[in-house]
């Protein structure tokens, strides 16, 4: 029986255990797993290369995103060094100009070393990916709502661009999730979460993970690679973002709601030139948006017009959104976001990033609105 997405997200890889009839997923805390003598295939070894409460979660992952395979990793970053290091020497990869630093900063300061080129480029500009790709490449990196200016970028397109070049697509999925955004289903070869943020949704698991469209010999090299490199997640913190999965829909739904409330909120404020949330009718990304996102998240950022001081005061000033980096946690988060990027941001100096968690939408609005009076020093 074919199930919808929240049956599927409680259900994924939630199969009672066979040995306790044990309704919750069990955590198995073993290194190592009796083997055939003969050294013949099982289906676990040793925990660096799999274990039962990763393949639960792997097996949900894949199942959410609709892929034939899932790779859990250490981080979000450990997944995308992982994709990253594929790329040889004399490859081309086009990034977006607006990413998260993380990959901006791998980008810059490894890929050259090993003789990759990296070009980037404004994926939302499909004129300018066209330009980008004619020189040739590997693969094309997206990100759609992009971090932290949430620009909304066309996967359909961007994907048939990179397939007539014969490059690989993947697509950082963090900010919208599979409940608001399957990018394989516009024809990303992979997609990239960092799974410390919406699946574990509480602020206390670090993980990131890969779900591909095949499971094929490229899939096949990044689990071979994350085999040798150690970026395993450990079973506690598989099971915790097993855990999250289950109210993933759940979440989204307030999260995306608040959001919403929010958004609206600041778009309307004296001291604000703009906000940047494709739910807004005049995002420039909106008809986009709303053509393959199933909602607009709850990622959302603004520029105030007093400039760097107006927009630091503001942050300091908050009493309910916590003055953090991370996002996608029960509690709202507010980060001037330049200064938290540091050495790669390519941020505006006005701009505040913030991650609308599940409080009430009244108590967030009117908490920005103490902050954001005008004539604070």
């Amino acid at each position: 029986m074919t199930q919808k997405f929240d049956t599927l997200a409680v259900h994924a890889g939630a199969e009672p255990d066979p040995a306790t009839g044990a309704v919750a997923p069990p955590i198995q805390l073993s290194t190592t797993f009796v083997h055939d003598p003969a050294g013949g295939a099982d289906a676990f070894s040793y925990q660096r290369a799999n274990h039962p409460t990763q393949h639960r979660l792997e097996t949900a992952l894949a199942a959410l995103e609709g892929g034939e395979r899932a790779l859990a990793f250490a981080s979000g970053m450990a997944a995308v060094a992982a994709v990253l290091d594929t790329l040889q020497a004399g490859q081309r990869v086009l990034v977006p100009e607006d990413c998260y630093v993380g990959t901006r900063g791998y980008v810059t300061e490894v890929l050259p070393g090993r003789g990759v080129e990296v070009v980037t480029v404004d994926t939302t500009d499909l004129d300018a990916v066209r330009a980008a790709c004619a020189g040739g490449i590997a693969l094309l990196w997206a990100e759609s709502p992009s971090n932290p200016r949430m620009r909304i970028s066309d996967l359909a397109e961007l994907a048939r661009i990179a397939h007539v070049h014969g490059a690989r697509i993947a697509c950082d999925n963090t900010f919208a999730t599979p409940v608001l955004q399957r990018p394989l289903t516009f024809g990303a070869d992979l997609v990239m979460h960092s799974t410390t943020k919406y699946f574990g949704g509480h602020s206390d698991v670090l993980g990131g993970a890969l779900v591909f469209a095949r499971d094929d010999d490229f899939t096949a090299r990044i689990a071979q690679r994350r085999l040798l490199t150690g970026a395993i997640l450990a079973p506690f913190s598989a099971w915790l973002t097993l855990r999250g999965c289950r109210s993933l829909p759940a979440r989204m739904a307030v999260h995306c709601m608040n959001a919403r409330k929010v958004a609206e909120s600041l778009a309307a404020h004296p001291a604000i030139e703009r906000v940047h949330w494709p739910g807004l009718p005049s995002h420039p990304g909106h008809a986009i948006a709303a053509r393959q996102m199933r909602d607009f998240g709850a990622m959302l950022s603004f520029e105030l017009r007093g400039g760097y001081d107006a927009a630091a005061a503001v942050v300091r000033s908050t009493r309910i959104f916590t003055n953090a980096t991370s996002l996608g946690g029960c509690e709202s988060l507010i980060e001037h976001r330049a200064s938290a990027e540091g050495e790669h941001t390519q941020a505006p100096p006005a701009l505040i990033r913030i991650s609308v968690g599940l409080e009430d939408a009244d108590d967030l609005i009117a908490d920005l609105a103490q902050a954001l009076v005008c004539d604070r020093p």
